[in-house]
């Protein structure tokens, strides 16, 4: 084989073999992240349990609870966006259980709507135990003193409204928080990209490909023109 058509070859299969394993790498970066996220999701949707007296942020981390007392007046906002609906507020509480002051996420209304009132009464809460990581490097500081919130600073949260550092994340609400509409926990949030990454790759293997076979019949045809 001629040098001219060997060191082509020779890069284009090396070229392909790399991206054809950096294919598979996502694919099975897929796999597993699939799993990870049926395991969240289990835990999600696992039956509620009453609030713990000791909690682990990692071990309890989506932990589905009840928790049954009164919604404080006092509220923070969190700037969110929802597909469909708009930019709103997620509504952050103080939740009096009477023994314990918890961090409650009501949920969501629309920028210029008025705030309601909490249900004045006690309420059972169906929810989640969360700390969630709002924060990318894009996100402005909080704005505790105007009391505009761009995280759930779970943390400073608690500071200002004197609660636990601890966050229930509201799925349900009885009697009904009239007026705001649950954002409960999800997986919707957690980015799981491995799929177009596997096909970013392969795709490069094909194109690398095309372009190896391109340029051999090129030096090949030149060759024969060459020799004639």
């Amino acid at each position: 084989m001629r040098k001219n058509v060997a060191v082509p070859l020779v890069f284009g299969i090396i070229g392909v073999a790399v991206l054809v394993s950096l294919g598979k790498w996502q694919v099975d970066r897929l796999a597993w992240k699939e799993g990870v996220l049926a395991d969240i999701e289990a835990r999600i949707s696992a039956d509620p349990v009453p609030l713990p007296d000791q909690v682990d942020r990692v071990a309890d981390r989506y932990l589905p609870v009840t928790v049954r007392g009164r919604i404080e007046t006092r509220i923070l906002r969190v700037l969110v966006s929802q597909k469909r609906v708009g930019a709103g507020y997620r509504l952050i509480s103080p939740l009096d259980t009477g023994a314990r002051r918890v961090l409650l996420d009501r949920g969501f209304i629309r920028v210029g709507d008025d705030i309601p009132d909490p249900p004045d009464a006690r309420v059972t809460v169906t929810g989640n135990l969360h700390w969630p990581d709002d924060r990318l490097e894009s996100t402005p500081p909080n704005d505790v003193a105007g009391n505009m919130w761009f995280a759930r600073d779970v943390g400073r949260m608690a500071e200002v409204l004197g609660t636990e550092p601890l966050l229930v994340v509201a799925r349900e609400v009885s009697p009904p928080d009239a007026g705001v509409a649950p954002l409960p926990v999800d997986t919707s949030g957690i980015p799981n990209d491995h799929l177009e990454y596997a096909v970013t790759w392969f795709s490069l293997a094909v194109i690398w490909a095309g372009m190896t076979g391109f340029f051999i019949r090129r030096q090949m045809r030149a060759g024969k023109e060459a020799k004639a």
